[in-house]
């Protein structure tokens, strides 16, 4: 399999995506006529990438869907121990985030979980594309954000100690009882009981109380990040409870080239920002507030993880001159930042049979594949190449930044 399947992507036009940061990316007209959340190479089969396929069998325009490719041969295209591993599937999904208005304050499932749920909500006869399904696979779905520019997300549950503190000058003194919870001796027990509280108050009451906090958080924005938050929040979502989530939640900003990584029944909401986004091929999303789709409220209570949980901000290693690795937890995935420069070639073997996904953001550079008779292709910005587990390895030259996705040898 000694190819370069050059890829055609996809692209989710989420009403919270950029008019700007992906056309742009992608040298097309700006702004878009409507917003581009998020570019998508991979193969999960709600929105799979294309491939350009040299098979005369194939369709007319040489395009095959990359998911109905692996199933054709996964030991030459996923490598061996991957298929074993993972079956006939590309195990990560591997993105462009673009994100203009807020998400949702969301978490995801674990493999277990995610394996229930879709069994059952596929024997209720759900369809996979109903507004009210939670469960679209059978996956889990650990997560790994890079920002490519400035990029502010929430992330993780605080003490309950810290939650408590940023809530009180708000909450209105009739109700304060409502943060009792919060002085529980175990912090677990102290923050499930509070948010699914939260979460579950009647609907006159959660009114009344954000209409009270939110005139004194905007008096307070200049004092306090979080309350800043909580404003710009109100702006969009006056009557959503999820616009609590920066006392309840870190408030992270990453610089370029930071990431975070985020575990399955981690709480959490990307607020704005580009970004890489390399996750296990999944598309399971649990909503807690912040958005007009379903919110299922028990069904995220069962999958939350109620601790508070320290967030790392992650740098890459630097593997060789010119690859820079994250750090990843998971299987299914790990990501490396490549950096050319003229004049200095950079080799990549395959011994470890691996798939990949090269996608260029800046620059251009020309992809060979070593040995007699290796296949070439230019890879500029914007463009990606699916490389198959079965390729005999390659050189990159040129000047280019290129962000890399593959599986994680080291946990595979």
């Amino acid at each position: 399999m000694n190819l370069f399947l050059e890829m055609e992507n996809p692209i989710q036009p989420y009403a919270w995506g950029s008019r700007t940061a992906i056309a742009r990316l992608l040298g097309q007209p700006v702004p878009a006529d409507q917003p581009q959340a998020e570019l998508w190479m991979g193969a999960h089969p709600k929105a799979p990438s294309r491939v350009w396929y040299p098979d005369h069998r194939q369709r007319p325009d040489g395009l095959m869907r990359l998911d109905q490719l692996l199933r054709q041969d996964p030991d030459a295209l996923l490598g061996k121990a991957v298929s074993e591993r993972f079956g006939e599937r590309l195990p990560f999904l591997f993105k462009v985030l673009a994100v203009e208005q807020p998400l949702s304050i969301q978490a995801h499932p674990d493999r277990t979980t995610a394996e229930k749920g879709f069994a059952r909500e596929n024997a209720l006869g759900i369809a996979l594309n109903a507004p009210e399904r939670n469960y679209r696979d059978d996956n889990h779905k650990p997560e790994l954000v890079c920002a490519l520019t400035p990029f502010e997300a929430l992330c993780g549950f605080r003490a309950p100690d810290a939650i408590r503190s940023l809530l009180a000058p708000l909450w209105p003194a009739r109700w304060h009882a409502d943060l009792q919870p919060l002085t529980e001796a175990a912090a677990a027990v102290a923050l499930r009981t509070f948010y699914t509280r939260l979460m579950t108050m009647e609907t006159d009451k959660r009114r009344e109380l954000l209409g009270h906090i939110r005139p004194i958080a905007e008096a307070m924005a200049q004092e306090h990040a979080v309350y800043a938050c909580m404003t710009r929040l109100f702006r969009v979502y006056p009557e959503d409870v999820g616009v609590l989530s920066p006392a309840l939640l870190h408030l992270i900003g990453l610089a370029p080239g930071e990431a975070l990584f985020l575990p399955a029944g981690c709480l959490h909401a990307y607020l704005n920002g580009t970004g890489m986004e390399l996750m296990a091929n999944s598309d399971n999303v649990l909503r807690g507030g912040l958005t007009p789709k379903h919110v299922d409220v028990p069904e995220l209570l069962q999958v939350l993880r109620f601790e508070p949980q320290a967030t790392e901000i992650l740098l890459p290693d630097a593997i060789t001159p010119w690859e820079n690795r994250y750090p990843s937890a998971a299987a299914e995935f790990v990501l490396s930042e490549l950096r050319l420069q003229y004049g200095r070639q950079a080799t990549f073997d395959q011994r470890a049979a691996l798939p990949e996904i090269l996608f260029c953001i800046d620059g251009q550079a020309i992809v060979e594949g070593t040995g007699s008779g290796g296949p070439t292709c230019t890879l500029s910005k914007g463009r990606s190449i699916f490389i198959p587990a079965g390729h005999r390895g390659y050189r990159l030259g040129g000047s280019a930044k290129i962000y890399k996705a593959t599986v994680n040898e080291a946990l595979l």
